[in-house]
């Protein structure tokens, strides 16, 4: 129904329930919303991981993707493929116990999300009580907020003098982490549903276009532009449809997501660390636009990296305002032949990077030529090169006000320690004071300190103080990736706390150890030895530890050998994911393979199983379900 319908009808339930107080539901839409902000948000442990999507670029990389499913796993026919629009927006997860709705979950890093469920209620599309009596269900979808809600907010934002949102990407994402559900409310989000998981699939639903049509029947939007392809050129050719297409919506979409149908395939296939092998994310080709060289900066990194940057008389592109585009480094320079006041035409790399791709024109002025740094603009350090690298260094990076800023800001960005409030101007702030000159100084600092920044009021100051205070036991995970060892990100982070277990155990580590964890090779491994051997690197840990920033170590199940010399087969939906049940077998020394053979000891099996159950029962491979697994297990 439209807005305006919609609102009449709130309002005649508001003065029904003015009238006939005793009829009110405690579910009623009128109280879905208090008009008390929340402190902070919760955490939230999701019960199914959030997967990534891997991405594809070209028609030749989609096509190879299918086939190379079906040369792998023997996939005889074409399987069908479910192609669906990929909303840019924020993914969340919505839980409904007995039919209703309970609570909701930011992604967040796909294990763990934020609460949200006070904000999620304020939005339309999402239903509060579904027609049919389930007992539990979890669905996944986007939230996105409307091109012309999107046009409607900024204008409002004008006419108050307000802060104009780049994007409709960056106003949803920034509306539904408001910590008032009432500013939420205001702001016209919707949502499109593309995932459901049911406890007991008592509707036997097979396939992710019948889940689909399902979430559809429970009052869920389903985007209604999805499609059933037979084979993997019908999908390409919906691709290129939307390509011409999409600008005509009225929301943003970046690319398409394709998808196995059959569920029993998809389990079949599985999943790889970070994304489901069963599907993959085509991206549009980026747009590209003509704009002016207007400068060209220098920027000093947490590292030191020196890199070029082009300041461009702004231009809209792919969704948002570009005012500055890197140039990587002065090779790249030298091989755009690129000046001051040239003309260039830029992209947005994957939508997000812009990137300056050529010169069209030339500058006429002579004296615009762009002429390599000696010296290092944060601190004034004669900058170097380093062996087999095109970057420049600058070398102080105890005194160089950039890179102290950069480790900082690392520090507190949302995949390290995720410190809310402590954005680029408080950092800016604190280091040109002097108030922090490395991560561990933030962890003295006390409100008073706060209430000499500018612009910090009373209570801004305690929320900063509380923010740093509340962020000093994060996961192992989070620790080693806020450290900022190069070539260890967020992924790598992960592996190694698996690994080690605790800071302890990575710090002496050997270079053998390190090295044969699948998934690190010898750069990695040479770059955290080298890390640990620093002494101001162990000066940091020290101070950290010294205020209370202990990493949490991981709690692992010490294991045994029960499982010695028997090999396991995972296959269908189990309570978890397969790489935790891997991880059970391998600590209670067992092997885990991904094929059914006669030296197979066990086939543990979940819903939906697919052939492998069928292998199993052919060579007469005995087969256990989750619970008699846990009784294997003595729990």
């Amino acid at each position: 129904m439209s807005d305006i319908e919609y609102d009449n009808l709130f309002k005649e339930l508001e003065t029904l329930e003015r009238e006939y107080p005793e009829y009110k539901l405690p579910d009623s839409p009128t109280v879905k919303v208090g008009s008390t902000g929340a402190k902070k948000f919760a955490q939230i442990k999701h019960k199914v991981r959030l997967y990534s999507l891997d991405n594809t670029y070209s028609y030749d990389d989609l096509a190879l993707w299918y086939e190379r499913l079906k040369k792998n796993y023997s996939l005889d026919n074409d399987p069908k493929l479910v192609c669906e629009l990929k909303i840019d927006g924020l993914a969340i997860s919505l839980t409904y116990k007995d039919s209703e709705f309970s609570f909701g979950a930011t992604r967040g890093d796909g294990i763990t999300g934020e609460n949200i469920t006070n904000n999620l209620r304020t939005i339309k599309a999402i239903p509060q009580k579904l027609p049919e009596k389930l007992a539990e269900l979890e669905v996944r979808g986007e939230v996105f907020m409307p091109k012309s809600s999107f046009d409607r907010l900024n204008q409002l934002q004008r006419e108050n003098n307000g802060k104009l949102f780049a994007n409709p990407r960056n106003a949803a994402a920034g509306s539904l982490r408001q910590l008032d559900a009432q500013i939420t409310k205001s702001r016209d989000l919707s949502m499109f549903a593309y995932y459901g998981r049911l406890d007991s699939n008592e509707q036997n639903i097979d396939s992710h276009s019948k889940m689909l049509e399902f979430l559809s029947s429970q009052g869920f939007n389903v985007n209604p532009e999805y499609k059933v392809c037979n084979n993997i050129q019908e999908a390409i050719n919906y691709c290129k449809y939307w390509d011409k297409k999409r600008q005509q919506l009225d929301y943003a979409t970046d690319g398409v997501v394709i998808k196995i149908d059959s569920f029993i395939l998809q389990n079949e296939l599985g999943f790889t660390s970070r994304a489901p092998r069963w599907a993959t994310a085509f991206k549009f080709p980026p747009e590209e636009m003509s704009t002016i060289v207007e400068d060209i900066e220098i920027n000093v990194g947490r590292s030191g990296a020196v890199t070029p940057v082009a300041r461009l008389d702004p231009v809209y592109i792919s969704g948002s305002t570009v005012q500055r585009a890197t140039l990587h480094n002065f090779d790249e320079i030298k091989r755009l032949n690129i000046n001051i006041g040239d003309r260039v035409l830029i992209k947005k790399a994957a939508e997000i990077i812009p990137k300056v791709i050529c010169v069209t024109q030339h500058a006429t002025d002579k004296k615009s030529s762009f002429v390599k740094p000696e010296y290092c603009p944060s601190c004034g350090t004669k900058l170097v090169e380093q062996e087999g690298e095109v970057n420049l260094y600058c070398p102080n990076h105890l005194g160089c006000p950039s890179q102290i800023k950069g480790r900082i800001e690392y520090w507190v960005s949302k995949d390290c320690m995720d410190i809310d409030g402590v954005g680029d101007s408080i950092v800016a702030q604190l280091v040109d004071r002097g108030m922090v000159t490395t991560p561990a100084d933030l962890y003295r600092l006390t409100v008073d300190d706060f209430l000499k920044l500018d612009l910090i009021a009373e209570k801004s100051a305690q929320n900063l103080y509380d923010e740093i205070s509340s962020s000093k036991n994060p996961t192992l995970a989070r620790f080693i990736n806020s450290l900022g060892i190069r070539h260890v990100g967020k992924e790598t982070s992960e592996l190694l706390a698996r690994r080690f277990l605790s800071l302890e155990n990575l710090k002496n580590a050997s270079f053998e150890e390190i090295q044969k964890i699948d998934g690190i090779g010898d750069k990695i491994a040479l770059s955290i030895l080298d890390f640990f051997s620093n002494s101001f690197n162990n000066e940091l840990l020290q101070n950290l530890k010294l205020y209370g920033v202990i990493p949490q170590e991981m709690q692992v199940n010490e294991g045994s050998d029960k499982f010695k010399g028997l090999t396991f087969v995972i296959t269908g939906t189990l309570s978890d994911t397969r790489d935790v049940f891997a991880d059970i077998i391998k600590q209670n020394g067992g092997k885990v393979s991904s094929s059914v053979s006669k030296k197979t000891s066990y086939v543990l099996a979940g819903d939906n199983p697919g052939s492998k159950l069928t292998k199993a029962e052919s060579l007469g491979v005995k087969i256990i379900n989750e619970n008699e697994f846990n009784q294997l297990i003595g729990e």
